[in-house]
């Protein structure tokens, strides 16, 4: 019989995985890490593998929870947010490496946009700028240079986050 719910906390960030056990004082009672790697393929690029980060994941989180009695009441997962992420609808697996938040392939897409004009439009309805940290240009990207990925999306057999 399980002595207390926890809270199982996931932080995918851009080198590893924190899993923390959480109790309802909001105490963390247990930690847990586990490293990826990064991919450099070219300068300024930095890609991740997305088997990579769940294998990290459930290694963190195994290390924590086994052998407890405690049930997990929760799970919160927090991740990196500007990364984008392909994969497949069907086996879950991924499309192509992930192409990091850090990842500047899309500058040029940036400035194109910039040189076209199209900036002050995109920072009054989002209130942000063109920059190649965030993940449309980086989606731009794969369209023109990865028809493999890309065509799965159109398709609707991958997914895209």
């Amino acid at each position: 019989m399980p002595t207390e719910d926890l809270v199982l906390a996931i932080d995918a960030g851009t080198t590893g995985v924190t899993a923390l056990l959480v109790d309802h004082s909001a105490q963390v009672i247990a930690r847990g890490y586990r490293e990826f790697p990064q991919y450099f393929p070219h300068d300024g690029w930095v890609e991740h593998d997305l088997n990579e980060i769940w294998t990290a994941t459930l290694g963190a989180a195994q290390d924590i929870v086994a052998g407890r009695e405690s049930a997990i009441a929760a799970v919160g997962i927090t991740n990196q947010r500007e990364t984008l992420a392909i994969w497949d609808r069907e086996t879950l697996g991924s499309a192509r490496r992930a192409i990091v938040w850090q990842d500047r392939r899309s500058a040029e897409i940036c400035q194109g946009l910039r040189d076209a004009g199209h900036e002050p439009r995109v920072r009054e309805l989002t209130g942000l700028r063109l920059d190649p940290y965030f993940t449309a240009t980086k989606a731009a990207w794969v369209r023109a240079h990865d028809p493999h990925a890309w065509s799965g999306l159109t398709t609707g057999r991958h997914a895209l986050g």
